[in-house]
């Protein structure tokens, strides 16, 4: 906090009275690299999950969430890592990590359910939360992108096959 302050120029407490302590900070950095946008977007208010849910075949929802997660994944991997380290020396931030997790979660098992209401699932919808929660995570995109050289656009279409593979039931 006190580099922020000072690369800002501005005292810490100013700092503090903007954006609040540490873990304020790491939310909003957090919600910001989702949304795209200087301010964070509720879930069900973000244009991409609203083009889900109203996407009219299992297919389709699940390229709208490719797409999504491969332009979020760039901004967001490296916030996410940050905040996952300093997690293990900060017990607020590992409370802010552990609320991400769970909140990510629950999005994960509401695509689910918006995939079933369309498509017959391969697994039972708890598992198949479970595999889109692993596979969505900024780690992954950072593995794969950042790290083994691939495109955003073959790892869309890599998460886009996987989730057809593996939640879907054969038609």
């Amino acid at each position: 906090m006190t580099a922020i302050a000072a690369r800002a120029g501005v005292a810490l407490d100013t700092v503090y009275a903007s954006v609040g302590r540490k873990p304020e900070l790491a939310r909003l950095l957090i919600e910001t690299a989702i949304s795209g946008t200087d301010q964070a977007v509720p879930a069900e208010q973000r244009d991409y999950v609203q083009a889900i849910q109203a996407a009219p075949d299992a297919d389709t929802k699940i390229a709208l969430y490719a797409a999504a997660i491969t332009a979020i994944a760039p901004r967001l991997a490296l916030v996410l890592g940050i905040i996952q380290q300093a997690a293990h020396a900060d017990p607020e931030l590992a409370a802010l990590w552990e609320e991400i997790a769970e909140r990510r979660a629950a999005n994960m098992r509401r695509f689910v359910a918006d995939l079933a209401a369309v498509a017959p699932l391969r697994v039972d919808p708890g598992e198949a939360a479970d595999i889109v929660w692993a596979t969505n995570a900024a780690e992954m995109y950072q593995l794969l992108v950042g790290q083994r050289g691939w495109s955003p656009r073959r790892y869309e279409h890599f998460l886009a096959d996987t989730w057809r593979r593996l939640l879907l039931a054969d038609q």
